[in-house]
């Protein structure tokens, strides 16, 4: 399971958050075919987002076949292989990076303090 995260920051919307959160969580493992999503209700109290927001990535992600609901049993992991882009990963990982220098800038930390602390997370 993942741990999902929403930032208003980005400019992204949530759904749209949701989808891509999913999508490369399957894409590197971190979802597997058959597991079993949160119900739209309660990712949508997690995330303290509207009902219908979850409901929109949820949809979305069943019209593509990435995601099976079951009437009664739930929302599960199609078996479905996504590949993300190396175009796509860079980007994504520009755009992490990006916000969290920024706000580690903003706060007066250098460069180098930022490289110093992410290389103790290895």
């Amino acid at each position: 399971m993942i741990d999902f995260r929403l930032d208003p920051k980005t400019g992204t919307p949530f759904y749209r958050q949701i989808i891509d959160q999913i999508k490369f969580g399957i894409a590197f493992g971190n979802l597997k075919t058959g597991e079993q999503l949160p119900t739209v209700r309660s990712l949508a109290v997690d995330l303290k987002v509207n009902l219908n927001t979850v409901a929109k990535a949820y949809k979305e992600l069943e019209i593509q076949n990435v995601l099976e609901t079951q009437q009664g049993t739930g929302t599960f992991i199609n078996e479905i292989k996504i590949q993300i882009s190396e175009k796509e990963k860079k980007n994504k990982l520009k755009e992490i990076c990006n916000e969290f220098s920024s706000i580690a800038f903003s706060y007066g930390f250098s460069i180098n303090d930022i490289i110093n602390q992410l290389q103790k997370l290895k």
